[in-house]
């Protein structure tokens, strides 16, 4: 599937996300992003049991892209995951205005945060989840 077919579009935010946290514990990577403008446009996008990425640290309206197979074949061959786990796998393009790239994963959640929170963990239940996907 082309990154450019608007078919192919899963996830897209007009929002700069960049690269906040990567746990190789817990396989989680998170990409933040933070508006000067409106608080209540602060989005976390959390890729679990991360696989395989390829990254770059900034992303401008940021769009979220499903891969046809034969990407997925090779995203998901060049992780070296057994090929028994490839059901329990989601691959996903990154395509923004400032760069690119791919995470294969098994769950994609975007959540609002409160834009007025402190530095730490939020507060149980501070969380609105916008969109959700496993395989």
């Amino acid at each position: 599937m082309n990154s450019n077919d608007p078919a192919s579009v899963i996830f897209e935010s007009d929002l700069t996300f960049r690269v906040w946290k990567y746990g190789i514990g817990h396989s989680q990577l998170l990409l933040r992003s933070a508006s000067d403008e409106s608080p209540c446009d602060e989005v976390d996008l959390l890729f679990e049991g991360v696989a395989a990425m390829r990254l770059t640290m900034r992303y401008e309206a940021l769009k979220l892209h499903s891969v046809d197979e034969e990407e997925f074949r090779d995203v998901f061959a060049g992780s070296g995951v057994d090929e028994k786990w490839r059901e329990s796998f989601v691959i996903v393009r990154l395509a923004s205005r400032s760069g690119g790239g791919y995470v294969q994963c098994a769950r994609i959640t975007a959540e609002r945060r409160p834009g007025d929170s402190a530095p730490g963990p939020d507060p149980v239940g501070s969380r609105d989840i916008l969109w959700s996907l496993r395989p």
